[in-house]
């Protein structure tokens, strides 16, 4: 049985779902995804997927490896990669995506972003856009970071209008410490400082969006992406200019905008 959101609302043009576990967040989000990506695959016959990793996809993830989809007709791709990082590293982006989801399933292709070096990673980001310009996302699942940001699209440097779809970025410091918090790398000099990641406009160009932001440590930024202003200053508030975008919450997560909520 699919889990009900304990309370479904808008901001602006944002739907927003709220449920009591990031377990039931996680198990709601698969069935939703996978009507998107079968429903694609019968209309064209295959269909192309944007993941995004860290701690907070995990309980989707999970639930997506049981999910009744056509795998084999689905193509892979991710949404951002540190420059200079070893592929075997245990925080490598397709690394932490083969491990929690590659590894059981069998889709068509994976299309990792290419190991770079900052001599290399320029070209790293213009065969990664020509991809994507050839295989037009059907779905793009996404978190939003502590700061706000989407894919690396750090407050200091996002940028809604973004001409490139993919590009190379230096790393704010709270999402190199938020790779410390979430255990993937032992101290902040050990975390990259450049990446290469999809742009705001490549996010928002997939025919339908998923954010999902569970843990109370997300609180805040939801809290700035749903409250206020839609600016750079915070990246996730791009998502409530656009209606082809759902927002999943738990309850720690949404714990500081549930008074707004409540009040109205």
């Amino acid at each position: 049985m699919t889990p009900k959101p304990v309370i479904e609302t808008k901001f602006e043009h944002l739907l927003t779902s709220i449920f009591q576990t990031n377990e039931e967040l996680g198990a709601a989000a698969t069935e939703e995804a996978t009507y998107i990506l079968n429903h694609s695959i019968r209309k064209k016959g295959e269909t192309n997927l944007i993941l995004a990793t860290g701690n907070s996809q995990l309980t989707f993830l999970t639930a997506m490896r049981a999910a009744p989809v056509e795998w084999s007709q689905v193509n892979i791709f991710h949404m951002d990669e540190y420059i200079g990082l070893d592929p075997a590293h245990p925080a490598s982006f397709s690394l932490f995506l083969k491990r929690h989801i590659l590894d059981y399933i069998q889709p068509k292709a994976f299309f990792p972003v290419h190991p770079s070096s900052q001599q290399n990673a320029e070209e790293a980001c213009r065969y990664y856009e020509e991809l994507l310009h050839s295989h037009p996302a059907d779905l793009c699942v996404l978190g939003i970071g502590e700061n706000g940001h989407i894919a690396f699209n750090d407050p200091p440097f996002a940028d809604f209008k973004d001409p490139r779809w993919v590009k190379i970025v230096k790393l704010d410091e709270a999402s190199r410490r938020q790779q410390v918090g979430e255990g993937h790398f032992k101290a902040i000099d050990e975390v990259p400082t450049h990446a290469i990641t999809l742009t705001i406009p490549a996010l928002l160009a997939a025919r339908h969006i998923l954010a999902l932001v569970p843990e109370g440590r997300k609180s805040d930024a939801v809290y700035r992406s749903l409250i206020g202003s839609v600016n750079e200053k915070c990246p996730g508030s791009i998502l409530r200019e656009i209606d082809h975008a759902h927002l999943y919450l738990d309850h720690d997560s949404a714990q500081k905008i549930l008074p707004q909520i409540l009040s109205t």
